[in-house]
């Protein structure tokens, strides 16, 4: 694993890279200021002035090309509407911006576009989805705070145009009514951290997502009342293109407090390593791994709340090739029904239940 925790650290350093400055800081080839009226100016050129806080941002962004950057300086409030951004174009959230929902769509998209880079954004409301993707290259996201009351924070859309080479660094999702980050169609996806906190649903949700590299999932209180789960794979996540489960998916480390399950794995996915996890006091499953094909706990510990188990669903292939390294207590152990190369290598006082 020394050479993942080398390459994680190589590419999260470049993904930083861009955001060492500060919001706004230096030459922005684009701005929007103001309170209540807002002036949009490229260089010298104002492009837009008026009440319309989404209309000012929209025309900063038209304004610029390729390799050129936004910074939003203004707070303000883009209603029920969509911010879009195009191939190329660096866009600043310096300021705070309020959204409501817009049914199916995102407070801000990026469709069929290459290289745009988020390096900060601060987002509040209850978008439908906050930030929305499809058919990216080299997508970049770097500091993203979304202190929601409703709605799904950041999501990869499902029926749409794949995505290759997408980046995060810091994302922060507090209050969405569904999941805090929702992947769809992603080859190749790097994230440095995702903090969920009172989140609907999930913390992290990856689905059709290959060749992923993932340093830390931290949720508490996410998907309460629910069979969601801070980290959950499913729909075929790491099934690579030859249907093989070949490892390509990895996880440094989740953390879990409370809400629905700690870790799902289901519906033919897996493919995947996590190296260590701390769960406590989850309301279901601490971890359910069910149809799942080549996925391994390196270690960790499991603190009370719902058990650990290995189940299967008829319509799918059992449970295959199987490693988990625990520490369980205050809570059981049970495989029902039996894997395929199941390995269990566990401590602590929690009952066992196992093939």
């Amino acid at each position: 694993m020394a050479q993942f925790a080398l390459s994680l650290l190589t590419a999260l350093v470049a993904l930083t890279s861009v955001a060492q400055a500060q919001c706004g800081s230096g030459s922005p080839h684009a701005t929007v200021t103001g309170s209540g009226t807002f002036t949009a100016n490229r260089g010298s050129t104002r492009v837009y002035s008026g009440s319309d806080y989404r209309a000012a941002i929209q025309a900063a962004l038209d304004s610029i090309s390729t390799g050129q950057r936004v910074a939003v300086m203004a707070s303000g409030s883009i209603g029920a509407n969509t911010i879009t951004i195009t191939s190329g174009k660096i866009f600043e959230g310096c300021g705070t911006i309020n959204v409501a929902s817009r049914s199916g769509r995102g407070a801000i998209e990026v469709t069929n576009a290459n290289d745009v880079q988020i390096p900060y954004l601060t987002m509040t409301g209850s978008p439908y989805f906050g930030l929305r993707f499809s058919g990216t290259r080299n997508l970049s996201l770097g500091k993203i705070t979304l202190n929601l009351s409703g709605g799904l924070g950041i999501r990869f859309d499902r029926d749409r145009a794949a995505n290759y080479n997408v980046k995060m660094d810091d994302i922060r999702v507090t209050g969405a009514g569904s999941h805090a980050v929702e992947t769809w169609n992603i080859d190749g996806l790097t994230i440095n951290q995702v903090i969920a906190r009172n989140v609907g649903e999930c913390g992290l949700l990856l689905q059709k997502t290959t060749n992923a590299r993932v340093g830390l999932v931290d949720a508490n209180n996410a998907g309460a009342g629910t069979g969601y789960a801070t980290l959950r794979f499913a729909n075929e996540n790491g099934r690579l293109s030859n249907g093989r489960y070949d490892t390509n998916v990895y996880i440094d480390k989740v953390v879990s407090r409370g809400g629905g399950r700690g870790i799902f794995c289901v519906s033919q996915s897996g493919g995947a390593v996590i190296n260590n996890v701390d769960l406590a006091n989850n309301g279901n499953n601490a971890v359910l791994i069910e149809n799942c094909y080549n996925v391994s706990i390196r270690g960790g510990t499991v603190n009370g709340g719902g058990e650990v188990r290995l189940a299967a669903r008829s319509e799918f292939p059992n449970n295959r090739d199987i490693w988990i390294t625990l520490r369980v207590d205050g809570t059981s152990v049970r495989e029902s029904p039996c894997g395929e190369n199941t390995n269990w290598s566990l401590s602590g006082n929690g009952a066992r239940n196992i093939c």
